[in-house]
């Protein structure tokens, strides 16, 4: 376990002037806090906050920060207060620790929406002090490396939260190692398989790339001592989950992937660094479009280098970074290497260029994304570094970058919200080109515009910066609502006169029953209606309330009759915040079953269809329409499930999977067999089961029959 004095020792080793006994209190008063807590590995709770705090002195961070970490879980875990840590530690190192603790004593209807706020709090907090989000960054690490004792399930919800959002943050702060570590742990969490795999692949080859390696080395070293260049030279295996990543977008066996060592080549100057790149390209054929110039065009994060894959000895490709040693610093320290509080200090003016995507996802989230699915969207978009940009010119000069695949509406939304909701076409280079059009380096690029023009749905399906496919959305849900209100109106309006309902004082009605659904307006009410979120038949009924209009018994047992029938076979055990009778069908495309994450797709008067998350059908649908919808627990109802079953193709196979999904008592309703050209077996069965759990199980028993090659869910 770290201890104390490992803590003191790394943060004086590169501040010597630390305060030292505010880490030393902080110590203290977390130990008295935490006391007889202890985590799920047994250890004493003490043993987090001061890994995390030692992660800290690493990034090297002051010990405002680092004290921060020691004190990070005493808001949330222990009785400590907002105003004890104020007048123990000072407002500053309070503050941090508000911004890093968890919103834990809110309900949220589901886990995205939970994790959308955690996220949008933790945003909030970096844009007053980003050291806020490096005490969260170092806590999650540590939770990462010890997430063994957290159950499955956790473990990959944890993991897969962390690749989504913690991984590419860090990336996004210039912090590559911690980024790599992060994606590696969650990588070992949700594919262990492949993981394994990779891992054992690698070590088989090991000598033969310390022989590369150094080879490498040594050719480089000569070249570079004959040009009168004194360079330090490192030569790397690239980590384990970037080579998965190769892995699967070149779709090869793990044992044909040569593209996996990275060499780093550190000097003096930036002159030397564009020397050095001669001379790399005099001894080996550089590799077509894959050279990038970070010094004279940096990254968000502020990090330069100059970036060349050739082809190496045995003719295996490799890629070559070329750097100072000061950039060679802030591509390892990432932001701690910008963010300076020395005398109260704050950054830069040159560092401000990191922290304009950060305004713009507070901006954002404060004005316009109400919605978690569209929030999360937005994070992760603002999230990925874009390692393939594109830069362009404005009409007067000023560069601009964008993702690979950028279009003339990013850029035209890069300017104002006006220009982008009216612009109608635009001019590359003096050429007009579509909407479209993907912009291409180099190229100046002027937007035309039109009073007539507005944002269609169809922009979505090409633009790719997160301010465009916002700014798009925003004017949609605007359009959208209006829509939605007068359709709501009429359907109201055609169930009062259906009902034969006289309603002399209708607004004020109404008024009263839109407080009642916590909506603020009427026409939120119609708005509600017309998208299928509430009934029309719901607002007769609380009409009907006030004005104390009894139903006949025979229309009353109907009701009840049709309503028991509805919940019974249409509901199905979905809950949906805030909204009761209302139509839900299980959609057919995807089958969802309780245990997957699912979300619901309204539709106009007809009610909600509910849809796995990764189904196609959700990725291409209209996000205005989408709501956020929870299994609720029962163990009465059963739900249909698809399999396919590959297994060697022998006589009785059929029989002892049937046996197999028996004994797991699940029933059978279809089955279909077949014969691959191979000579295998392939069956699809439909089976009922309660949950995904269950499912699973099922899953499991037929992949313990002998001769079974593989048992999956389509």
């Amino acid at each position: 376990m770290i201890r104390l004095n490992d803590i003191i020792e790394s943060l004086l080793s590169y501040h010597p002037k630390a305060d030292v006994r505010l880490v030393e209190k902080a110590y203290v008063y977390s130990a008295k806090a935490h006391q007889g807590q202890v985590r799920l590995s047994g250890e004493p709770y003490l043993s987090h906050p001061l890994e995390v705090a030692y992660l800290l002195t690493k990034m090297k961070m002051d010990e405002v920060c680092v004290a921060a970490g020691l004190l990070h879980d005493t808001l949330e875990d222990t009785s400590a207060t907002e105003e004890e840590l104020t007048r123990l530690f000072g407002e500053q190192v309070c503050n941090i620790v508000k911004g890093v603790t968890k919103i834990s004593k809110i309900r949220f209807s589901s886990r995205e929406q939970k994790q959308a706020e955690n996220i949008r709090k933790m945003i909030l907090a970096m844009a007053s002090d980003i050291r806020v989000v490096l005490v969260k960054l170092a806590d999650r690490l540590h939770n990462m490396r010890t997430l063994g004792f957290q159950k499955p399930e956790k473990q990959k919800i944890i993991a897969q939260e962390t690749l989504d959002i913690y991984a590419p943050l860090a990336g996004r702060l210039g912090i590559y190692w911690l980024k790599a570590e992060l994606e590696d742990l969650c990588f070992y969490y949700l594919d262990p398989e492949m993981y394994e795999k990779i891992k054992n692949a690698i070590a088989q080859r090991k000598e033969e790339q310390e022989r590369f390696i150094k080879e490498v080395k040594e050719i480089l070293e000569k070249e570079l001592t004959k040009a009168g260049i004194k360079a330090h030279i490192k030569g790397r295996q690239k980590h384990l989950y970037s080579i998965y990543r190769k892995v699967m977008s070149k779709n090869i066996p793990v044992d044909q992937l040569h593209d996996i060592i990275g060499f780093r080549v550190i000097v003096d100057s930036v002159r030397e660094c564009y020397e050095t790149l001669g001379v790399v390209h005099s001894i080996w054929k550089q590799v077509p479009g894959r050279f990038k110039d970070y010094i004279s065009l940096p990254k968000e994060n502020m990090y330069q280098s100059l970036h060349t894959t050739v082809i190496g000895p045995y003719g295996q490709k490799m890629e070559i970074q070329i750097r100072t040693w000061e950039m060679d610093r802030i591509a390892e320290e990432g932001i701690a290497a910008h963010w300076k509080y020395k005398e109260g200090k704050g950054t830069k003016e040159a560092d401000e260029k990191i922290f304009s995507w950060l305004r713009q996802i507070i901006e954002e989230s404060q004005q316009h994304l109400s919605d978690s699915r569209e929030f999360l969207e937005n994070v992760k978009m603002n999230l990925n570094l874009f390692p393939e940009e594109v830069y362009v010119f404005t009409p007067k000069g000023e560069v601009k970058s964008f993702p690979k695949g950028a279009t003339p509406v990013d850029f035209a939304y890069s300017i104002h919200s006006d220009i982008g909701d009216r612009c109608v076409a635009a001019k590359v280079d003096g050429r007009l080109v579509p909407l479209d059009y993907k912009l291409k380096s180099g190229s100046v690029v002027e937007i035309i515009t039109s009073s007539k023009q507005h944002p269609s749905k169809d922009w979505l399906t090409f633009v790719k910066t997160p301010r465009a496919r916002s700014k798009i959305r925003q004017w949609l849900r605007r359009h959208e609502r209006e829509k939605s209100i007068s359709l709501g109106k009429e359907m109201l309006e055609k169930a009062i006169s259906q009902e034969h309902i006289k309603l002399g004082n209708k607004e004020e009605i109404l008024t009263s029953i839109a407080a009642e659904m916590s909506l603020q307006s009427v026409e939120d009410l119609y708005a509600q209606i017309g998208i299928g979120s509430i009934s029309a038949n719901q607002v007769i009924g609380k009409i009907k309330q006030k004005l104390h209009i009894k139903e006949s018994p025979l229309r009353l047992v109907t009701k009840l009759v049709n309503k028991i029938r509805k919940k019974k076979t249409e509901t199905k055990g979905i809950k949906i915040k805030g909204l009761d009778d209302i139509v839900v069908h299980l959609a057919k495309c995807c089958y969802p079953i309780p245990g997957d994450p699912v979300i619901g797709f309204i539709t106009r008067g007809k009610g909600i269809t509910i849809h796995r998350y990764d189904c196609k059908s959700i990725k291409e649908a209209d996000p205005i329409r989408l709501i956020d919808v929870t299994w609720e627990s029962t163990d009465e109802q059963t739900y249909p499930a698809k399999l396919m079953v590959l297994s060697i193709n022998k006589m009785g196979m059929l029989a002892d999977i049937s046996a197999a999904i028996a004994k797991k008592e699940a029933n059978i309703i279809s089955a279909n067999v077949d014969s691959t050209a191979d000579n295998k077996g392939i069956a699809f069965f439909t089976v009922e089961v309660k949950n995904l759990d269950h499912l699973n199980e099922v899953i499991r028993s037929i992949k313990r029959i002998k001769d079974i090659i593989s048992a999956k869910r389509i």
